[in-house]
């Protein structure tokens, strides 16, 4: 059943409006009417909500021509749908200045030439309205029922589109983030012409209504609307809204579908990791995945789970979704492996390799912001990303480097700034060192005079170096970064002098003491502090 709005021009046609004049606002007629009010006080302006009709006798201004100015200044304020004087008793005439104002806005004024009853004029009119509304939540209903029904059997969502349309009459446009648009019915989108019939500058006369799909609190898709012959009524916003939601619900099943179909491939993925599929057979697995992918090289990012029982307690098919939704909006195609309690992404670059890295960064902060890991329901987990290489059958060199990265910052804790490999620099040496000799040893022979110094008199020596080299030896600048005094800093100097010998600003020694602060900066013992949930 379709419902369309009431105008003031549907109104001036029912019983009661025989004898009227149209004073002013001839070009108003079409505004919308919601309801109908007798208004006999001057002071309106917090009375009204917006689109009503007004019925008044005049009583409360009568012949003051600045009140009856300013009482009509407040209905097009409050966006009344317009006025209705009974002349005689109290009103004679319009004044030019109000007709003027009127005329201006698009304001209708009627006058009743004969005495009329309101009450059966706001009862008839209610009435009226009370129905439409009736009806639009009858329509509203059938059609949702309609619509769950198809929900059960459809397979693909183009069925919702059709069903949007044939219901409504409207051209449906439907966009998926990061694919084509498509149109129901569908035109044949060859020249720019075509292509810009939906353009609202081209075409003024055409009426469009949006809503933004949303899974996981991020907009996914968009459904619109659009009708040019006709306006967009109240009814058809509530059923857009509501086939929105059934897509949201259809989209949200298809994916969590597919991502359980992915948990079959895991041991596939698991191989490309380890380095043993061809470029040619990555290629077929990617074309059968996803026919228009065209890669442009790829990375390795793990998301590891402070333990093995956080990993099991977590919906991990739910979490994998979310990262997907995310991630994909962010141009890359996501392929997740699940190991004892990390889960392990190979993304597929779709997009220009120079901005790889900081869509990345982007699509980390969105997760981290999402109201998923907002409320508790992702437990603390460390990431990190490994290199990006060109060439896909190369995957198993981004995710060594990124089970390195992984180690690093565990190591490290809050020191390490950054979740990507190639940021790492001179950790990385640290920690291939570290593997194959005793790093220990070798730290304290550099800097175990400062440490014992520092723990016996708790001084503040092992500070003043680092910032004195990261200084470059300028007394001046590193008395201002550590907040001391000249005479300060020299005694200190002195002292790192005498425990490290007056030659530890010679060039090689100088870079031998800064690689072992790293790296005894590395060697620090962990804490539970390295697992927060929004990591640097």
């Amino acid at each position: 059943m379709k419902t369309s709005k009431l105008t003031v021009s549907d109104i001036l046609k029912r019983k009661h409006f025989e004898h009227i004049q149209i004073a002013a606002g001839h070009q108003g007629l079409n505004r919308t009417v919601k309801w109908v009010h007798v208004v006999e006080v001057t002071k309106i302006n917090k009375l009204l909500k917006g689109k009503e009709l007004i019925l008044s006798t005049g009583v409360g201004w009568k012949e003051n021509k600045s009140l009856f100015l300013s009482f009509v200044q407040q209905l097009i304020e409050c966006d009344a749908s317009g006025l209705c004087i009974e002349m005689g008793t109290y009103a004679s005439s319009i004044p030019q200045e109000i007709i003027n104002l009127a005329n201006e806005h698009h304001f209708p004024i009627i006058l009743f030439l004969k005495e009329v009853p309101f009450v059966e004029i706001t009862q008839d009119i209610h009435t009226y309205l009370i129905n439409q509304h009736y009806q639009i939540i009858s329509s509203l209903e059938s059609y949702s029922q309609e619509l769950n029904k198809k929900l059960l059997s459809i397979d693909h969502y183009d069925e919702i589109l059709k069903f949007l349309h044939d219901y409504l009459g409207h051209q449906v446009i439907f966009r998926i983030n990061g694919k084509e648009v498509e149109l129901v019915p569908k035109y044949v989108q060859q020249s720019k012409e075509e292509q810009q019939w939906f353009d609202p500058t081209l075409h003024p006369q055409q009426k469009t209504a949006s809503q933004s799909i949303r899974i996981f609190g991020n907009e996914y898709a968009e459904l619109s609307i659009v009708s040019i012959d006709k306006e967009i009524s109240e009814l058809d916003l509530l059923i857009l809204d509501r086939t929105a939601t059934a897509l949201a619900q259809h989209l949200l099943r298809d994916l969590y579908v597919e991502e359980k179909k992915r948990v079959q491939e895991n041991e596939w993925l698991k191989s490309w990791l380890e380095g043993e599929h061809t470029s040619e057979a990555i290629v077929d697995y990617l074309t059968d995945h996803e026919a228009e992918l065209k890669p442009k090289g790829g990375f390795v990012s793990i998301f590891r789970f402070k333990s093995s029982k956080q990993y099991s307690n977590l919906d991990i098919t739910y979490f994998k979704l979310l990262c997907r939704t995310i991630f994909e909006q962010q141009g890359f195609s996501t392929f997740p492996v699940d190991f004892r309690n990390s889960v392990v992404f190979i993304m597929v670059n779709k997009r220009d390799i120079k901005t790889w890295k900081n869509r990345m960064k982007i699509g980390i902060k969105y997760l981290m912001e999402s109201d998923f890991a907002n409320k508790k329901r992702i437990p603390n987990f460390l990431i990190g990303v490994g290199k990006f290489v060109e060439n896909l059958s190369h995957m198993d060199k981004s995710y060594r480097t990124a089970l390195e990265t992984i180690k690093i910052r565990n190591q490290l804790g809050e020191k390490a700034n950054s979740y990507f490999y190639e940021d790492l620099h001179i950790y990385r040496i640290i920690s291939l060192i570290h593997k194959y000799s005793d790093l220990q040893e070798v730290v304290k022979e550099y800097l175990e005079p400062v440490i014992q110094y520092d723990k016996k008199y708790n001084g503040k020596l092992m500070e003043t170096l680092k910032v004195y080299l990261a200084c470059n030896g300028s007394k001046k600048e590193t008395a201002k970064r550590l907040f001391v005094v000249r005479q300060t800093l020299y005694h200190r100097i002195q002292k790192l002098e005498k425990l490290l010998g007056d030659d530890f600003m010679n060039p090689e020694k100088r870079l031998a003491i800064e690689f072992m602060i790293k790296a005894y900066e590395y060697l620090m013992p962990n804490n539970e502090a390295q697992y927060v949930q929004n990591d640097k």
